[in-house]
């Protein structure tokens, strides 16, 4: 009896204990319930963690690269910021192929849920089924956006049920493709390739509509984790990695078996594009369209004007008159913020057609990188003083290294980190291992620092642009050799003395002061008194017909310094330089009487743009760039037109183009119909400055007119002789090169055949103007050129 009660006791006590831990299981349950429900309401309330609000989940993500994108509609490059060249594509832009891959490998159940599939949390707990992840499409978007608002350990405590919240509510403000875009928009993809656009390009050089089945599969297997299935480095990993993903596409009726087992039989085969903006179609102009749409409203007070106020006036004109210039700092967004060009996701519609812009750079790789840079190697191969002039002294060239060396990046981060200038000095005179610039390709070599700058000193360099003579557009633009090596651009940031390239503009002021082409002239040495009194008398290097009349025309088809200098006899220095101005050469300018033979400075843009005129009836074209911005989702936030400027009379014009046709057809350009084989019509001048250190070629037919100069970095940098160091020899073969490429090409709808097109009033150049024009009192041309006295030798050719 006592032992039956023992026990009963014994049953109830276990029945009261299990009793009080079912109490204290439910009572567990119902606090973690309420714990967690409190938990979801401080996450809502903003309580624990960040959450965006409403107007932040609408707009989630606003930083996207700029695309440049060619007249022939190829994406040219992008500018981005530092963290990621993020292209946004369009849901319709996309392959069905990489939208079902990503919904068959990540979220299978994408349609079904709400933001969050319990079934796949419990799945992923469990590992029921394959051992795949319980996240969704949603709460990855969810972690992509907003991860890095996680600062301190309570919120990454709180992180995923915060990305559980906020993937919910991603739901209720967008549709499934939405979401999914933004996803794919969003994904960094190695490289620099942040979004699917440009993962598709970088990868396999395509857009993201062209995708093949099996590329999209590889690039959303690099979903799982992109540096372990990095399709570079690890090819044969990705491949079994993009398998899985056809295995699953399979699964999900995406595919057929068929096509999956066709796909898998593919090997990976990568198109690989470097995201790097230093590469890429045409990195000179998308380095000078960025620079010029990011300008600022100059201030006098800036560094960068502190010792150049010829540079200020320059940029505040182009503030006030040119459109793109500043462009992002004057327009303004919805919210009122500016523009930023490397993180507003604009698309930048150019002038520049992708195929001629290749050809100017192979006429460019062509001629100055195969003909003309082993010509200088062998000149100065035996000189002591390479690559600079063989009569500068060891000071002149320590003083141009010790220039070129603190421009250098390595000598700013030296400065920067406190190095003293004793330690700078022995860090460049040590050896070290380092790439170098070849136009066979990058040079692993030993040297110093200070040996690699001289080294890098030895290259000749170039700037070439083309454009469109009648509408402005610019069709081809580089600024150099290589923008890897060499970032100065030479077409709109260098300016170099321009030579005989200026006489054309000269000749035009004659020819509006009552000269025609067949105005003669005695062929005799000219003196000109300056306005200091001082005679100048410059040099002629032509020898044929001395003490002959010779006629305006003869003079510019031979560049005859004498006819010239008469010519600016004539003329005031102060007239000329306003001339000068109008064909659109900037300060500084000094009116003197050896401003006729080129003294000036001015660039490869503006040299094209001037000579323009001579095929618009007078009227100079500037060049334009941008036809239209667009947003992101193809509004047009501007539209861009030509700007032109009346120069000089319709006669005057078509007098210039008979001669400056004479120039090509029989005179200092006659190498374009030789050596180069164009028969094209044409216009243009050569010229060449003192010591062969500017070689220019500026010329023109019916449709295209383009410039290019060739030269050293520093102005003691050329060719001892005049076998290659002239502008005939080292600029005018660039243009032909490229001309010929050209007119090779019949999609580009170019002709050889094509003529000038002359009004019939103007067919006889010699009659000086047309019926309307009233010629009287223009002055009697004289045949002899007054008597003056003095004798000064020309720096120039």
């Amino acid at each position: 009896m006592a032992k039956r009660n023992k026990n009963r006791n014994k049953d109830n006590t276990n029945v009261t204990s299990g009793s009080t831990v079912i109490k204290w299981l439910w009572m567990l349950f119902w606090i973690s319930l309420v714990l967690i429900a409190l938990t979801f309401v401080m996450i809502v309330k903003g309580w624990v963690g960040y959450l965006p609000d409403v107007e932040e989940l609408e707009n989630p993500i606003d930083r996207y690269a700029t695309q440049v994108i060619s007249s022939d509609n190829v994406n040219m490059g992008t500018f981005s910021l530092k963290n990621g060249n993020r292209v946004y594509a369009n849901y319709s832009d996309l392959s069905p192929y990489i939208t079902n891959a990503l919904v068959a490998t990540e979220d299978a159940r994408f349609e079904e849920h709400s933001g969050i599939d319990a079934w796949a949390l419990v799945r992923a707990v469990v590992k029921l089924g394959h051992a795949g992840g319980g996240s969704t499409i949603s709460q990855q978007l969810a972690k992509q956006l907003y991860s890095e608002h996680a600062s301190n350990v309570l919120e990454r405590i709180f992180q995923k049920p915060i990305e559980w919240v906020i993937a919910v509510q991603l739901e209720r403000y967008y549709t499934k493709q939405e979401i999914i875009n933004m996803y794919l928009n969003q994904f960094d993809f190695l490289y620099n390739a942040v979004g699917i656009q440009s993962a598709c390009w970088v990868y396999f050089g395509k857009k993201p509509k062209d995708v093949t089945v099996q590329e999209a599969a590889a690039l959303i297997g690099m979903c799982k984790n992109p540096s372990y299935f990095n399709p570079i480095r690890k090819p044969e990993r990705v491949q079994g990695r993009r398998n899985v993903v056809l295995d699953l596409m399979q699964a999900q009726n995406f595919i057929t078996k068929e096509q999956c087992e066709a796909a898998k039989a593919t090997p990976l085969v990568t198109d690989f594009h470097k995201a790097d903006h230093k590469e890429g179609v045409a990195p000179y102009f998308r380095e000078y369209l960025r620079l010029t749409m990011s300008a600022k409203k100059p201030k006098r007070s800036d560094d960068k004007y502190k010792y150049d106020i010829y540079r200020f006036a320059d940029d505040s004109l182009a503030w006030e008159t040119n459109p793109l210039y500043g462009w992002c700092h004057k327009n303004k967004k919805k919210g009122g913020s500016y523009y930023n060009i490397a993180a507003d996701g604009l698309k930048i519609y150019t002038t520049i057609d992708s195929r001629m812009q290749k050809y100017a750079e192979e006429a460019v790789t062509e001629h100055v990188g195969g003909y003309l840079q082993p010509a200088f190697f062998r000149e100065k191969a035996k000189s002591a003083t390479a690559p600079f002039d063989r009569n500068l002294n060891q000071a002149e060239m320590d003083a141009i290294m010790d220039k070129a060396i603190r421009q250098t990046d390595r000598y700013r981060e030296l400065k920067n980190n406190g190095t003293s200038e004793s330690e700078i000095r022995k860090i460049f005179n040590t050896q070290t291992d380092m790439q170098v610039f070849s136009w066979a390709g990058i040079k692993d070599t030993v040297m110093t620092p200070r040996d690699s700058v001289r080294y890098m000193k030895m290259f000749l360099q170039t700037g070439f642009m083309a454009m469109d003579s009648h509408t402005g557009a610019v069709k081809a633009y580089v600024g150099g050799i290589n923008f890897q090596y060499f970032q100065y651009d030479m077409v709109n940031q260098g300016r170099r003395q321009i030579g005989s390239t200026v006489k054309p503009f000269l000749y035009s002021l004659a020819m509006e002061s009552g000269f025609t082409p067949c105005s003669e002239v005695l062929h005799v040495p000219q003196t000109i008194i300056g306005e200091d009194g001082k005679p100048w008398t410059p040099r002629n290097t032509v020898k044929s017909h001395p003490g002959e009349n010779v006629t305006v025309g003869w003079g510019l088809q031979n560049s005859d310094n004498w006819v010239t200098a008469y010519l600016m006899g004539q003329m005031s220095p102060y007239t000329f330089k306003r001339l000068l101005l109008s064909y659109g050469l900037s300060e500084p300018i000094v009116p003197v009487p050896a401003l006729c033979l080129g003294s000036c400075d001015a660039s490869v843009g503006q040299m094209v743009s001037g000579y323009t005129a001579f095929d618009n009836a007078g009227l100079r074209i500037e060049p334009i760039y941008v036809t239209r911005i667009e947003d992101r989702n193809g509004n047009i936030l501007a539209s861009f037109a030509a700007q032109s400027h009346e120069i000089i009379s319709e006669s005057a014009s078509y007098q210039m183009l008979s001669m400056l046709q004479g120039v090509m057809n029989g005179g200092t350009g006659g190498g374009m119909r030789g050596r180069q084989g164009v028969t094209v019509a044409m216009g243009g001048k050569t010229g060449t400055t003192q010591s062969n250190s500017d070689c220019w070629f500026v010329g023109f037919t019916p449709s295209l007119v383009g410039g290019c100069w060739v030269g050293g970095s520093e102005r003691s940098i050329h060719f001892n002789s005049m076998n290659e160091g002239q502008g005939a020899r080292a600029a005018l073969p660039v243009m032909g090169i490229f001309l010929k490429k050209v007119f090779a090409d019949p999609k580009l709808g170019y002709s050889e055949t094509e003529r000038f097109k002359v009004p019939e009033r103007y067919s006889n150049p010699c009659a000086g103007g047309s019926e309307d024009e009233d010629l009287s009192g223009l002055p009697t041309i004289p045949t002899t050129p007054p008597a003056k006295a003095g004798k000064m030798d020309d720096i120039f050719n």
